[in-house]
């Protein structure tokens, strides 16, 4: 009982504080000059992934390193077969062609480097340099695309800003406390939600690995499903998408690549033989979908869905 409190509490804390800290870093940066398209691309784009990041550390540290990366995999696997797919059953996403075609190198790159490293037996330190290099080069070619050549991802990033603004925009006295206890709560709710999860896991005789992957993996994924929701909702999923991408591409070489950096992960055989290809497969999976009329509907939405619930039953079958 006290684990499956610290489960929920961890959970409520991860989502408030992570909207918290967005909300506020926005609000400030805008005080600042710092342009839509830049707020969108990371301070929106990246920030709705702090959970990850911080439970990832979390995890480390407490020696629990397959829940930090069951939490990186899990997550990816959650964003498009859950998160996306309950995002377009709401509302389809258009797809804008141009932007898709380098987000969608950027989103391979990134699945199979986390496959490639992995199947060495270890993300060490020197794997993390790369990765998060590669997340630098990503995001730097990407702002100065989008500010030599605008096209309709630019306004999208911009847009995101705008979701997270609000339609009444904050107070900038109340933005640095807003930010800070932002911070607070998240690393509080991930402190609580790994400590739960592993006394949960190993109550019930359940690997910390699959813990990660699921119940850890959707409970630091919940700002993401917020803001998918809320863009659907508006008729926006637009924004759900590239908020989807981005985040799973700065999953893998932001989270798994300061994680490693911090503390070299060793990897479990079983994430590179199925958890890892389910990854990738539903990395394709978006993509196939994608480039069929440049939109995503219902139909591929109710698909996604699917695959996710045979992936939960695979591995609480004993595949993962």
């Amino acid at each position: 009982m006290l684990a499956l409190l610290e489960i929920a509490a961890g959970m409520a804390l991860l989502l408030g504080g992570g909207e918290a800290l967005v909300r506020g870093a926005v609000a400030i940066a805008r005080r600042l000059g710092v342009s839509p398209l830049l707020i969108g691309l990371t301070l929106v784009g990246y920030g709705t992934s702090t959970p990850e990041l911080v439970a990832c550390l979390e995890a480390a540290f407490a020696g629990v390193p397959d829940v930090a990366l069951g939490n990186v995999v899990g997550s990816n696997i959650a964003n498009v077969l859950l998160i996306l797919a309950a995002a377009v059953l709401i509302a389809p996403a258009r797809i804008e062609p141009e932007a898709f075609r380098r987000d969608a190198l950027a989103l391979s790159v990134s699945a199979l480097a986390a496959l490639a490293l992995a199947a060495t037996g270890e993300v060490g330190r020197l794997a993390g340099l790369v990765l998060v290099a590669l997340l630098v080069f990503y995001t730097v070619q990407t702002y100065r695309g989008e500010t030599a050549h605008p096209d309709e991802w630019g306004a999208i990033l911009a847009a995101e800003g705008e979701l997270k603004d609000g339609s009444r925009p904050l107070d900038f006295r109340l933005a640095m406390p807003l930010a800070l206890g932002g911070i607070v709560a998240t690393v509080v709710g991930a402190g609580l939600l790994i400590d739960g999860a592993v006394t949960l896991a190993r109550g019930f005789g359940v690997s910390e690995l699959v813990i990660g992957l699921t119940l850890v993996a959707v409970g630091t994924s919940l700002p993401e499903l917020a803001t998918a929701l809320v863009a659907a909702w508006r008729g926006q999923t637009e924004l759900a998408y590239g908020n989807v991408v981005g985040s799973n591409i700065y999953n893998v070489l932001g989270i798994l690549g300061v994680t490693a950096l911090v503390r070299p992960l060793p990897v479990p055989p079983v994430l590179v033989t199925f958890d890892l290809p389910v990854m990738l497969a539903a990395t394709a999976a978006l993509i196939l979908f994608a480039m069929t009329g440049w939109r995503i509907g219902r139909r591929e939405g109710a698909a996604l869905l699917a695959g996710y619930a045979l992936y939960l039953g695979a591995l609480f079958g004993g595949a993962g």
